[in-house]
Formats: structure tokens, sequence, C-alpha cells
């Protein structure tokens, strides 16, 4: 390097300054390829692209070559920021206030996405390693996630790219920096069934055929009895019914329709297939002869786990060694690219305190990000030792 390494606050504030609302960019990648670069990582920047979809941008940057390879991912484009009159801070312009780093993107996941390249920025700068470090940086992560990680996986596998083991840094923590690791993630599965009946005048009910009045053996179908009680590592599946829409502005209207979307997020008992044939088995039984339509969303998103080992206590000694505590490794929460990351490697997820993601004034001590800049250095010199 022909300069000291960038600090992780100012790599920080410059992701954020980018404003990269999914499926924007905005200069976000080729900021970290620079820098990468200038570090002696090879940088390339690809996009892929699918019928409806934008063009999605991706970065893949290695340095080092064979055994072992370890990966750092993460995502460079975020949620859009709302009203940004409710904001304390331009939630693109990474302010820092009493030490705290204001803006989108500074927990979910520009901070840890920082916080990792600070690390290994300082690591490479000062000792030699054998194998490879690697980063893989999508912007499709907060979107139909279709022209992202999951691409940028193949097409460095087609390359000849082997990876054996991968840090994502996304926000775990709950209360306390490194008191949550995430080593796995519930499979998510999101249907829409539609009751059909016959539409009509309600004074004259027996020309008409209410949908709605099957509605309630139907969530009763759905939610009963429970899909299972959980198993070593993940809490129970769990079913909510988000929506129920008849579409009808009158009131002496019987409707002809009626439509109830359903999220189950799903453990390590089901997958796509068998918690669909359960949930339409339950719909059959609850309808009987009945007409109906049911339809599942496509989903990439089964559950998975990275069982406890000896990667799993490398990143929970690490984070004793900085922290002076030991980790819980949980499974809940939301989907992320982990979930396309596993086919290919172990992978676990950690980074910063997640409370204010996603949300107005989302924002990160910068003490924590230097913490965690330290903890992901300790996982790099553990792992390369």
């Amino acid at each position: 390097m022909d300069r000291p390494p960038p600090r992780v606050a100012a790599i920080a504030q410059a992701l954020i300054r980018r404003r990269s609302v999914t499926p924007d960019d905005d200069g976000a990648l080729p900021y970290l390829a620079e820098i990468l670069g200038r570090a002696g990582f090879a940088c390339e920047l690809v996009s892929f692209d699918a019928p409806g979809l934008p063009r999605i941008g991706n970065l893949f940057a290695k340095l080092g070559a064979g055994d072992p390879h370890f990966v750092f991912a993460g995502h460079t484009d975020v949620v859009p920021p709302g009203p940004l009159a409710s904001w304390r801070h331009d939630p693109f312009a990474g302010a820092i206030e009493d030490g705290v780093l204001y803006g989108r993107g500074a927990v979910d996941m520009k901070g840890g996405l920082a916080a990792s390249l600070a690390a290994a920025l300082a690591f490479v700068a000062e000792r030699p390693f054998k194998g490879a470090i690697s980063f893989l940086v999508t912007g499709d992560e907060e979107g139909p996630a279709v022209n992202g990680t999951v691409k940028l996986l193949e097409w460095a596998k087609a390359r000849g790219e082997v990876f054996d083991h991968c840090v994502l840094g996304e926000p775990t923590s709950g209360e306390k920096l490194g008191d949550i690791v995430k080593n796995g993630r519930r499979g998510s599965l999101t249907g829409r069934l539609t009751l059909h009946g016959r539409q009509g005048h309600v004074a004259y009910p027996h020309l008409a055929d209410n949908p709605l009045r099957r509605i309630g053996r139907v969530c009763d179908a759905l939610y009963a009895p429970a899909l299972d009680s959980g198993t070593p590592h993940f809490d129970a599946s769990n079913l909510e019914i988000v929506t129920v829409d008849v579409g009808n502005h009158a009131t002496n209207v019987i409707p002809g329709e009626a439509t109830l979307v359903f999220n189950v997020r799903f453990n390590d008992l089901w997958n796509a297939q068998t918690l669909s044939a359960e949930l339409r088995g339950r719909v059959e039984r609850a309808l009987g002869g009945a007409g109906f339509t049911l339809a599942f969303e496509p989903s990439n998103a089964d559950a998975f786990l990275t069982a406890p080992g000896a990667f799993t206590d490398l990143v929970a000694n690490s984070i004793q060694d900085v922290m002076g505590i030991r980790p819980a490794f949980k499974t809940n929460g939301g989907t992320s690219d982990a979930r396309f990351i596993k086919n290919h490697c172990p992978v676990i997820e950690f980074g910063p305190v997640g409370k204010t993601m996603h949300a107005i004034d989302e924002r990160v001590p910068v003490a924590e990000l230097e913490t965690l800049e330290r903890i992901y250095r300790r996982v790099l010199e553990r792992y390369f030792a």
C-alpha cells in the first residue's frame, strides 16, 4: 500500500454518502474497489440482469491464493430513507454527532462492511499470510436478490474459486456488540389463498355465496395445530396471516372472492416443498369442496444451519478476546444473503447492534464500529495463524 489504510469511520461515511437505494449504486461499489485495489486486491466489478429486473452491480475482490480462503461478504444497497424531514440529519450525509454516525445503512450494513474492510486492510498491511482473503459485495440484497450474491457466487465458482469460510457483517448483535452471532436462519414462505364464491345482493343471500363465511375455518386450519415445537437450534415455525382483502367498497354487495396472504418463518424440519404440501392439505380439509386457489411465491430461502464446530468457536473466541463476553448463537430473525453463501461454504453472520436498522435516524456509535473492526481483525489473526 502506498498510504495508511482508511479508518473505519471514514469508510462508513463514504459509503453512506453514496445514495445506493436498491437498485441504484451511486458509486459505492467502485469506491470499495478503489480502496481494496490500492491494498493489492484484484478487484472485478461484474453486473447481472434478468428479465423484468434492473441490472445490478457486484464486486469480487481477492488477495492471495490457495488455502485457506476466507471471505467477507456484504451489501452496499439500502432501503429507502422514508420522510427526510423526520431525520435528525440528512440520511445520506454521514454525519457524526457526539460520536454517533447517522445515516441510511449505518447499521444495515454499510457499518459492518466498513469494519470488515478496515480490518482486512490493516491485517494485510502488517503481515504476510498463507491463503487468500476475498470480498463478495452486492448491490441487490434489500431488493429481489436475484442479480446479486447468488449469481456472484456462481460466477466465482465458474472461475475456479473455492471458499472455505465466510463472515457476513449483518447487524446481529442485540443489546451489546458481540452478544449474538447468527449461525443459521429460518426459511421463509409466502402463500396467497383466494376463496371463490358468488357475488350478489345482501338482500338476496340465497342467490350468492359469501366466501368470507369460510375465512374463520381457513384461519383456524392454518394456525392449528402448531407446525412444530422447534428443534435444538431453531425456534418453532410460525405462520402469520398478514392481510385479508375482498376489494369491496359497497355495503350491500356480497363479495365474490376473498384473498388472504400469509407468511411462514420455518425451521429445519421443513423445506418450501414439504411445507407447501402441508398447508395445502390443511386448506383442502378445511374447505371441503369449496372453491379456492392457493399459490405460493417462489422461495429461495430454506432454513439452514452452520453447525457448531471449529469455525463457530474461532469467531466466538475472537469476540471473547476483544469484548470479554461469550456470544450466543441464534438462528432467528429475517433472511439474508447467507442463504446463498451456505451452498458454497460455512457462513456465520456477525455485526453491529441492530436496533435502528431500517429505521428513521439509523445510527451506530463510531466506537462500536472500531471495536467491530478489532474483532474482525482478531478473526483473521486466528484464522491465518
